[in-house]
Formats: structure tokens, C-alpha cells, sequence
């Protein structure tokens, strides 16, 4: 049975499941796994090495085992996941957006952006999402499948690959930071979501060696997945995506409000923030006379206040067709203005990649 919150696996009609990877498994289920195929278990070790230290899934650099086990190790823990579809980049090569074709023909996407004294990197963790928020392009897409571990971590693997290599402008770089930011709902593949940041975290050579720190989980408010994230230990960000203070807004732009509303939502957000001792990004996207009023900008700031919660308004990047656009510029310095007045943190998220389809979904779904 699915988690509080999960979706099932959902796949395309004839379709099988993302192949069996190394980053799907457990340091302790790797050395299973090379075992019943008949080889020493320590080859988990190494394989792990090359997969998340030296970033290489190529039978050809598996150097250090026999040349007669390599493809056979690789083909059956090293498969081929995903491919690229193409890269996009802007702001003179500091942002590069990446299209990849899963497995099965299934689209997703991811980001890398850098910055002066930090390089972030977006990743999906569905294809498509079953959220249904309507100014979103990847939620008017629907839900496609969940991601498996492995695919959501070889986002990350490539990534880092690409920064190692120079291939984003600015030179060799190491990647710092990851939000779950991209295509789909999180918490709604709950256990593959977690064994990722388990693989993203987990010490070299077993993991990637990131900080828990520097990752970043959003969701718009699965509440029963939420305190169980609480009591994995994590010490990950939790962003919210609230978008609206009240319920009858919110209803209609986050339809999942009708079943958590924002204050349950906003309480599971402040039990996290007590027990991984991070304080909560609130995520607001400000969309032109929809969500973006002085008296919302009051009402959150009540509701927010005193709990250390940091309010991100994120100018809305209009997809094609859609009616929804960004706000005004003096209504958004009000709205600023009105959550600073209640003593709220808040900054207004850089509009990175509007001219690259940058909004998650856009590009997928131009390609479709």
C-alpha cells in the first residue's frame, strides 16, 4: 500500500518499470545484489565509487574491476535511465535547462543555475502532476508516472558531471544546493523522494556526499506526508508552496486545499520546522489581481509571523496561453511592504530562465 500522501507508480499502457539501478538501492541491498549475480560483494563498493565520486556509468572507465565482469555489473546495476533531448541555456550560460527522454519515452526536466557564491540544481521527482494547480504548465499536463529513485537521483549525477566538466559557464564548479522544485509533487512519491536525498546524502563513496542542509523539499501541503518527513531526521529545507492565505483562494489555485487547508498546513509546516531545526520557506507565487492584494499580503504576514518562516514571492512566469501573468511592479512592492510590516523575512525570487520555457513543464511540454 501507497504512503500517507503517495501516489502509486503510474505508467504509459504497455510500459514496464524503470530498469533496476544502483541509486535505487541501499549500500546493504547493493552488496546483495552483486552477490546473487554471482560476484564478491565488495564490487558494490566499487561500483558505487564510480557512479557517485568519479560520475561515470561508462563500462570502459570501471577500470579497477575485471574486464570480464564490467558490462555485465554495469548492465544489470549501471542501466541506462534516461537520455538527453536537448539542453537550453541563458543569463550568458549561468542557467541551463536540461530535457530528458526516460526510458519509456516519458519527458521531465531539470536545472542548473549558478550563481556568485552558490550553484543550485532543480530536479523532477515526477513526471507530470497529478496537483492539478491551474497556472502551473507541468500541473494543466497531469500526471504522467513517478519518478524512481534512481532517475530522480541521475538528475543530480549528470548535473554534477556537467559542472565538473565546465560545461556551465564560469568553469569547473561543485554543486552546492538542490530543491525538488521541478516537475511534480514530492511528498506524492514519497518513498523514492526520500531514498534520493538518502543517495544524494548518504558519505562517498556510498552517496554523493551532498548536506542535508542544502537540500530543499517543496510541496503544496500534503500534511500526512509532511509529519512523516518530520520523522525521517532530516535536516532538509521544507518549502511550502501556499500561493494564497485564505481557503477560498486557495481552493481553487492548490485544488488539494479542500482536503488540508492552509492552517493544517501551515501547522504540519511549523512541527517540521521544531524538529528539524530549519526554519520554512513559504512560496507564493504572485499572479496580477488573483492572490496579490494588500489584505492578503496582511493576512499572511499574521499568519506567518514569529514562527521563523522565510515568505518567497516568486513572480509569476506566464506559460502560453494561460490567463494567469505576473503582478504589477508597485503591487508587488506592496505586497513586500505589508509582510515586512508584520516583521516577516521576505525576498522576491530571482526570474531566472523566462526566456528558455523556465517555468517548470514549459519545455516538456513544448516538445510534446
Amino acid at each position: 500500500m501507497p504512503a500517507p500522501g503517495e501516489l502509486t507508480f503510474v505508467a504509459p499502457r504497455g510500459a514496464a518499470r524503470p530498469p533496476r539501478h544502483l541509486a535505487d538501492l541501499a549500500p546493504a541491498e547493493r552488496r546483495s545484489a552483486v552477490a546473487e549475480l554471482g560476484e564478491k560483494p565488495f564490487r558494490a563498493r566499487q561500483l558505487s565509487r564510480h557512479y557517485f565520486t568519479r560520475l561515470t556509468d561508462d563500462p570502459a572507465e570501471l577500470t579497477d574491476l575485471p574486464a570480464a565482469v564490467r558490462e555485465r555489473l554495469a548492465g544489470e546495476l549501471l542501466p541506462s535511465l534516461m537520455s538527453v533531448v536537448r539542453h537550453v541555456a541563458c543569463d550568458d550560460g549561468a542557467t541551463r535547462k536540461t530535457l530528458w527522454r526516460l526510458h519509456d519515452g516519458t519527458l521531465v526536466e531539470s536545472v542548473l543555475m549558478r550563481y556568485p557564491d552558490r550553484v543550485t540544481m532543480c530536479v523532477s521527482s515526477q513526471a507530470g502532476c497529478g496537483m492539478n494547480c491551474p497556472f502551473c504548465a507541468t500541473g494543466q499536463a497531469g500526471l504522467d508516472r513517478n519518478l524512481s529513485t534512481a532517475e530522480i537521483v541521475h538528475q543530480i549525477v549528470a548535473g554534477m558531471r556537467a559542472l565538473r566538466d565546465g560545461e556551465v559557464s564560469g568553469g569547473p564548479a561543485r554543486l552546492t544546493n538542490v530543491v525538488f522544485m521541478g516537475m511534480g509533487e514530492p511528498l506524492a512519491n514519497y518513498n523514492r523522494v526520500v531514498g534520493a536525498i538518502r543517495r544524494l546524502t548518504d558519505p562517498d563513496p556510498d552517496g554523493a556526499g551532498l548536506s542535508q542542509r542544502g537540500i530543499t523539499v517543496s510541496t503544496v501541503g500534503l500534511v500526512p506526508a509532511m509529519h512523516r518527513l518530520a520523522d525521517e531526521g532530516f535536516s532538509c529545507r521544507l518549502a511550502v508552496s501556499l500561493h494564497a492565505p485564505d481557503d477560498e483562494l486557495r481552493d481553487t489555485l492548490v485544488p488539494v486545499n479542500t482536503r488540508w487547508p492552509v492552517r493544517e498546513v501551515l501547522d504540519a509546516a511549523w512541527s517540521y520546522a521544531e524538529r528539524s531545526g530549519r526554519r520554512i520557506s513559504i512560496e507564493y507565487a504572485l499572479i496580477r489581481d488573483v492572490n496579490d492584494q494588500a489584505w492578503r499580503a496582511d493576512l499572511l504576514g499574521r499568519l506567518v509571523r514569529g514562527h521563523g518562516a522565510h515568505v518567497n514571492l516568486i513572480p509569476l512566469n506566464p506559460t502560453p496561453g494561460s490567463r494567469w501573468t505576473a503582478s504589477r511592479p508597485e503591487d508587488e512592492a506592496a505586497f513586500v511592504a505589508g509582510l515586512q510590516a508584520h516583521g516577516v523575512p521576505v525576498t522576491v525570487r530571482d526570474t531566472r530562465g523566462q526566456e528558455i520555457d523556465g517555468a517548470c513543464g514549459q519545455l516538456a511540454a513544448s516538445a510534446r
